[in-house]
């Protein structure tokens, strides 16, 4: 049997003046209280720039990145072609505007008019000590700081 599940944004990504803003709905705004002092939060947001029923039903992808596998199941990538593109990015919170609604920081990878789905405090304790990837992708940045100035477009194949 099908569950039928209904999403509500909360607001969406907004640029302004080089950084990046995540805008909360009025409506949510209280969701904010006792934020500030987080310094990074879990964003989930709607990949509306890949959402199509065509690519929603894309399980297999062909060498996305140049030192993988020649086949991919999707669940083993970090592309935002899912089946239910909900997609979570870790920010570093700059700013927190309780009163304006409004999370400033320096980037996110979604476009200015995503929707935003929940924002969640990431927490230290949420690290994995002996973690383990495959091989092609054991090269990567470990910590988040470092991957601001990792060469990610040298890892794609498009």
């Amino acid at each position: 049997m099908e569950t039928t599940m209904q999403l509500q944004s909360i607001g969406k990504v907004v640029q302004e003046n080089g950084r990046f803003v995540i805008q909360i709905d009025e409506a949510f705004r209280k969701a904010l209280t006792n934020l500030n002092g987080f310094s990074h939060l879990q964003v989930l947001w709607w990949g509306n720039h890949s959402d199509s029923p065509k690519l929603r039903q894309q399980t297999i992808v062909e060498r996305p990145y140049k030192k993988g596998p020649e086949i991919l199941g999707l669940f083993a990538t970090r592309s935002p072609i899912r089946p239910n593109p909900v997609l979570v990015t870790t920010i570093q919170a700059i700013n927190i505007d309780c009163e304006k609604g409004q999370i400033s920081t320096w980037y996110i990878d979604a476009e200015p008019g995503t929707p935003i789905l929940d924002i969640k405090p990431y927490h230290p304790s949420e690290r994995i000590q002996n973690c383990q990837v495959p091989e092609w992708c054991s090269h990567w940045p470990q910590w988040y700081e470092d991957a601001a100035t990792f060469d990610w477009a040298g890892e794609f194949n498009f």
